[in-house]
């Protein structure tokens, strides 16, 4: 008869005693992984396809200006910095549209937020990390056709000076399209933890409130209205009043009616209206989080 010797291991708990790196190192991390997600980038193949489908048609015609410019010896690009998102703004709300539900639905989704908060970061990291992760992906998307600009207006040998301050005009401007856009698409995306309605919903706010008030200001505009009028119309739109406020401080051209932007006096109502939105879209996540999870 064989016996078995019995032994009995006291594994026990040991007490953490590496690096606790703590609420900013979370911060940094959620942000990086947030940013790195707009793009699908640690996702699977299928979710890389339409971010960077969206890129690439982002950055193709600011390449086809580039060769055409370079090949004619033009004295001057195609298109504005300043212009080049208004004019490519379905793609940047198709962008929005598909990734800002991304970034926060599922976490709403599938309830995983409050596992967030069980670690050292609190509501306010985690909506600012979100908040400067899709505000980056989207400085990057629209920030990456004018570089394409830049770099060819140099090529071409256009004057260096002009362009450099195009350039840095354009910056400004996406830079602050970004934070508008972001806020507004992320406001939309936090309020359903279904990713379709928030796609859906946002579509429908960028382009159903373009489409309105440029319908009437081309109506004011035939009808022979001051352009004060049509400029005061365009407070009530995102992207006209990117426009305003590119018009009226950044020499930039005005996509209104008649080519008549903002005056500097209602540019700063447009400044104005714009940062309000910003901060505004800021304090309503802040507020939606504030009971998340609970």
């Amino acid at each position: 008869m064989s016996t078995e010797s019995t032994q009995i291991h006291n594994i026990g708990y040991r007490n953490y005693d590496g690096p606790r790196l703590g609420r900013a190192y979370a911060r940094r991390s959620l942000f990086s992984q947030s940013l790195r997600g707009a793009y699908g980038l640690g996702r699977s193949a299928k979710s890389k396809v339409l971010p960077m489908i969206l890129f690439a048609v982002m950055c193709l015609p600011a390449a086809i200006m580039v060769a055409v410019a370079v090949a004619t010896k033009a004295d001057d690009l195609p298109v504005d910095y300043t212009r080049y998102a208004i004019v490519m703004q379905a793609v940047i709300s198709l962008f929005l549209a598909a990734q800002a539900p991304q970034t926060v639905s599922r976490d709403l989704r599938f309830k995983t937020v409050p596992l967030y908060f069980s670690r050292p970061i609190e509501r306010g990291d985690y909506v600012l990390a979100k908040f400067a992760a899709m505000t980056s992906a989207l400085f990057v998307l629209t920030a990456a056709p004018l570089l394409v600009l830049y770099v060819g207006a140099l090529l071409a040998k256009l004057d260096f000076v002009d362009q450099s301050k195009g350039f840095a005009q354009g910056l400004v401007s996406v830079a602050l399209l970004s934070l508008l856009f972001s806020g507004i698409a992320l406001v939309i995306s936090a309020i359903t933890p279904r990713r379709g309605f928030g796609i859906a919903a946002v579509i429908a706010v960028l382009t159903i409130t373009y489409g309105a008030v440029s319908t009437v200001q081309s109506i004011a505009f035939a009808q022979d209205s001051s352009a004060d009028a049509i400029s005061w119309l365009g407070l009530f739109s995102p992207i006209t009043l990117i426009d305003g406020v590119q018009t009226a401080f950044l020499g930039a051209t005005s996509a209104f009616p008649g080519g008549e932007g903002p005056s500097s006096g209602v540019g700063v109502v447009y400044v104005v209206v714009v940062l309000g939105l910003i901060a505004g879209c800021y304090g309503a996540m802040m507020r939606r989080y504030r009971k998340v999870g609970l």
